[in-house]
């Protein structure tokens, strides 16, 4: 088979997931979580009666909900949506202009303080940029597709892709096709000719599968379905994802 072009995840396959967290401390920061919620307790408590009790349980349901709509229905809320929710629920509604100022300090966090990337995955990239068109395909949680693009310029990494199709931008998260159509549009290849890497069996390699790509898991980082994934090859490290793809080409 030809391929053409490789799309990545972010979140355990680009990205170390969670490795700004130490640097937080070093800086006697407070974790994101608790960092949210407290952000969220101060602007509340500008308008209303509110107890940081009230605060975390409201976050629980909220997230939980988030998560619901994200597995079963392919979509995840942008930040300020899902503040919403939580606010409706509490019945405690911010102005406009406070919400959106709330909204956006939270997704800088991990902008402002980036978590650090994969190793070997720079070399790879640089590698396969020079083989292969690439595009980011990555679902976003908090940090918006904005904020994935200045931490991937962070690292140096951003000048390699041609596209990106982040789910707040879509409008749709994987597997939706809407995801990976919005990458081979970009990148104008057909999906025959192109290969996903991820760390999820369910959204990254069903997702591609499903539209006639090929799909490599990626398990250094997170390794949970690695032994019941459909993923035409898995990757256990990234200096080995070149010999990995010129092998799918070859069959």
């Amino acid at each position: 088979m030809t391929i053409s072009a490789v799309t990545f995840d972010l979140w355990d396959t680009v990205f170390d997931d969670e490795s700004d967290e130490p640097k937080r401390a070093a800086q006697g920061l407070q974790s994101k979580p608790e960092t949210r919620h407290a952000l969220l307790l101060e602007a509340v408590q500008r308008h209303h009666d509110i107890t940081r009790a009230e605060i975390d349980l409201a976050y629980g349901v909220a997230n939980a909900a988030f998560y619901k709509v994200w597995q079963e229905a392919s979509i995840t809320w942008t930040n300020r949506e899902r503040l919403g929710v939580l606010l409706k629920g509490l019945g405690k509604p911010l102005p406009d202009d406070e919400l959106a100022a709330l909204s956006a300090n939270m997704e800088r966090l991990e902008v402002d303080i980036p978590p650090d990337i994969l190793p070997g995955v720079k070399d790879a990239i640089q590698r396969l940029s020079s083989r292969y068109r690439l595009c980011v395909v990555s679902d976003t949680i908090v940090t918006t597709g904005a904020g994935l693009r200045e931490m991937l310029a962070h690292h140096d990494l951003l000048q390699y892709f041609t596209g990106f199709a982040f789910s707040d931008e879509v409008g749709r998260s994987k597997p939706h096709r809407a995801m990976f159509e919005a990458a081979r549009e970009q990148m104008d290849v057909p999906f025959e000719e192109m290969v996903h890497i991820g760390d999820r069996d369910n959204k990254d390699i069903k997702g591609a599968q499903a539209l006639g790509m090929k799909a490599i898991l990626y398990t250094a980082k997170r390794d949970a379905d690695r032994y019941s994934t459909s993923a035409d090859a898995v990757c256990t490290d990234h200096k080995d994802l070149l010999g990995i793809i010129d092998a799918l080409a070859e069959d």
